[in-house]
């Protein structure tokens, strides 16, 4: 595949549509930068040209040919020696054919679009236009020029300034941008206020690429590095397919928020002989930590949530047998980062519905159209992503559409017509500010008014991370949401973009409403997420699931729990049905690890403060039999059941080492020692970034869907992004 290619191009304006041709590109995309970089600046283009087509400014182009691109056709004369059926007829071209024709007409005449500036300032590798001898501007509508933020200049002011900053591929930005600030004459052909404007675009840029750890090699000081989380990054490549800038607030910090994480340390079994917690299967983190390694950058540990990176991937569990809605998989080997240790994998598998016995759903997208949705990675990916969904619906499948932003609205009434939801989609524009009025309301009231009994019932909210959806007190929404739930309307949130992610919010909304978090990043994704898990995605065949694992205190000294942080419960909760838990659906999987101490190893033992009222905590836990190392007891509902059932699994350590485990469990434990290493665990032993690349790629099996090796090179610039960073 090379630049030249008309698929290529088609993916980039959404046209290409064949799953098969979509993986062929993006497969070449992840591995080609110059190719990502066409396909955002083809993408940018074409939008910028369709709103000069719309507003009528667009020298160069007769009436007829502006007319032809609004209806997308063109008259062509085409000669082909293999097939003279194809001369000298009219047919329908791709758009992006037309775009890119239609472009270059645009630019012989007025060369200067706002967003070529833009691009040479904040992106000094992508190709550069001629510019025209003959002094020309191109009238923009007003809305476009206040997005890109650059009012249109003549070619010579634009070679002054370009010369004065020195934007080229060797520059120092910051000492161009100082340069032009700190100047004591304007350059010929700016003004005052002109020089101001690009010497505090061009300084914020700078300044924020420093403080992300990409600037001019200096080593970062602790105020930059305490910065690093909230910086810019310039440009953003967005799981490998997309390239966009960030969105950032108006003092030019990034907005995205994590949690902390505290992580789970090593424990005494004999002083806590339980360890309770909710079960997860949301999938967010291992994407949104994808995108920033594939942006150049080492993510906050508040992003990396150990439990969805393994989650992430399905592994080759059992499938459930009986009425069970889950089986369960039990398996300890040698710990690869601590030898001394054992490693416990429990892993569980959701029972795959068939297409033809999955209960008639009930769907109501929300949907955020907000301006900050007006990049190629939010609103155009999220509206490609859903038609992928809509493509995967049944006959008996419902779907409403609202929308949230200046106002809130009902877009597409409860409708089976697939072709009236994939032309509400189509029609949907970015723009206002994020003031959802009564949006969630709104999309509950449609859940509720065609509530399908004993099928699937659910709000699909998507967003890049803004949440007025009509209801501004958190403690309220929350309240909302939860009590949807409770009524068999449940929630799952999908994230798009960068710079303004509300990943703990987003999180603790799914969870709420008893629904999934998913972060896509791309076109490959959206089709993970939305068709290739569809059932687990929509149907939830058990609810409030939890684990509880016993120790035998006279087989385990310590242990710890990888992951999951946010997810601990009490001993209690594990009987309480009262207390909400994660949701398993149709087909997923779900592992967890810990890393056990066993009794007499080498390894230092850890022991709580022995208690004072009580001599020995064994009374307190029921005895085991001496080989059993633990107990694994679960409890789930039915999904719309009110208590819970109970399962109990034992598992009595083998002795088994690393490589005579399975390959599902080597590696496990490469993607638990990857998110370790990103955090920068105390708990890292002997971890090393070369270990577990070559543990997984020993471990990646067949592959079918290239998750896998995407992991294994996703790891590989984790090593050395880190690499760098400690140097």
């Amino acid at each position: 595949m090379n630049l030249d290619d008309p698929k290529l191009t088609a993916y980039a304006l959404g046209e290409l549509t064949d799953p098969a041709d979509i993986a062929e590109v993006e497969t070449w995309l992840a591995t080609n930068a110059e190719g990502r970089t066409y396909v955002t600046d083809t993408q940018k283009m074409a939008a910028l040209l369709g709103e000069v087509l719309h507003s009528g400014e667009a020298p160069g182009l007769t009436d007829a040919q502006r007319a032809a691109l609004l209806n997308r056709t063109y008259e062509t004369n085409r000669t082909d020696d293999s097939d003279d059926s194809y001369k000298s007829q009219k047919i329908r071209r791709p758009w992006s054919i037309i775009a890119l024709t239609a472009l270059a007409a645009c630019l012989a005449a007025a060369p200067l679009l706002p967003w070529t500036e833009l691009l040479r300032l904040r992106n000094s590798s992508a190709p550069t236009m001629a510019i025209s001898e003959k002094p020309m501007t191109l009238t923009m509508p007003e809305d476009l020029s206040g997005r890109v933020g650059v009012s249109p200049v003549t070619p010579a002011v634009l070679q002054d300034e370009v010369a004065t900053l020195g934007l080229d591929k060797k520059s120092n930005t910051v000492a161009g941008a100082s340069r032009l600030a700190k100047a004591e004459s304007t350059p010929v052909g700016m003004t005052l206020e002109r020089r101001n404007e690009m010497a505090g675009l061009t300084t914020n840029w700078a300044m924020n690429k420093q403080t992300a750890g990409e600037s001019d090699g200096r080593t970062r000081s602790p105020k930059a590095k305490a910065a690093a989380p909230l910086a810019e990054s310039q440009p953003q490549i967005i799981g490998g397919f997309f390239e966009s800038t960030a969105r950032v607030d108006k003092e030019g910090f990034n907005t995205e928020a994590y949690d902390s994480i505290t992580e789970n340390d090593f424990l005494a079994a004999r002083d806590n002989p339980l360890s309770t917690f909710s079960i997860d299967v949301d999938t967010a983190s291992y994407a949104n930590v994808r995108r920033m390694l594939n942006d150049g950058q080492l993510p906050p540990k508040g992003a990396v949530r150990i439990e969805e990176m393994l989650n992430y991937f399905t592994y080759d569990y059992a499938k459930p047998e009986g009425g069970a809605p889950f089986s369960t998989n039990l398996e300890v080997a040698t710990c690869p980062w601590q030898p001394e240790h054992r490693l416990v994998r429990i892993g569980l598998k959701g029972k795959e519905i068939p297409v033809a016995e999955r209960k008639a759903a009930n769907l109501v997208f929300l949907i955020d159209v907000s301006g900050s949705m007006d990049e190629p990675n939010k609103l155009p990916l999220l509206k490609q992503s859903l038609r992928l969904l809509v493509d995967q619906l049944g006959e008996n499948d419902r779907v409403a559409l609202t929308v949230y932003a200046g106002s809130s609205g009902l877009v597409l009434p409860s409708t089976a017509n697939k072709d009236a939801i994939r032309e509400a989609l189509d029609n949907l524009k970015a723009g206002g500010s994020t003031n959802g009025a009564s949006g969630i309301q709104l999309a509950y009231e449609q859940a509720v008014a065609n509530f399908q009994k004993d099928g699937v019932n659910r709000v699909v909210l998507a967003t890049d991370g803004d949440f007025n959806v009509g209801v501004t007190n958190q403690s309220d929404l929350n309240d909302l949401i939860t009590e949807k739930a409770k009524s068999g309307v449940f929630l799952s949130v999908l994230g798009f973009g960068t710079g303004n992610i509300k990943d703990s919010t987003m999180e603790k909304l799914a969870d709420q409403g008893n629904g999934n978090y998913a972060y896509i990043d791309s076109l490959r994704e959206g089709k993970k997420v939305l068709v290739e898990q569809m059932g687990g995605t929509l149907v939830t065949i058990a609810k409030d699931v939890k684990i509880q694992v016993e120790f035998n205190p006279a087989v385990v000294s310590n242990y710890r729990l990888i992951g999951y942080e946010n997810r601990a419960l009490k001993k209690e909760d594990f009987a309480d049905d009262k207390k909400d838990a994660g949701e398993i659906g149709a087909g997923h999987t779900v592992t967890a690890l810990y890393e056990v101490v066993m009794v007499g190893s080498m390894s230092k033992e850890v022991h709580a403060e022995p208690l004072k009222y009580s001599s020995n905590a064994l009374k307190q836990a029921p005895s085991l039999p001496s080989g059993e190392m633990l107990t694994v007891k679960l409890r789930y509902k039915e999904p719309t059941g009110d208590v819970s059932k109970l399962l109990e699994f034992p598992l009595t350590d083998d002795h088994k080492k690393l490589d005579a485990a399975s390959k599902d469990f080597q590696f496990a434990s490469a993607v638990a020692e990857f998110g370790q290493l990103l955090r920068k665990s105390e708990h890292t032993g002997g971890a090393s970034w070369d270990s577990l690349i070559a543990r997984a790629a020993d471990a990646k099996g067949s592959d079918k869907t290239g998750y896998r090796a995407e992991f294994i090179e996703l790891a590989k610039k984790a090593r050395d992004l880190s690499k760098r960073n400690d140097s």
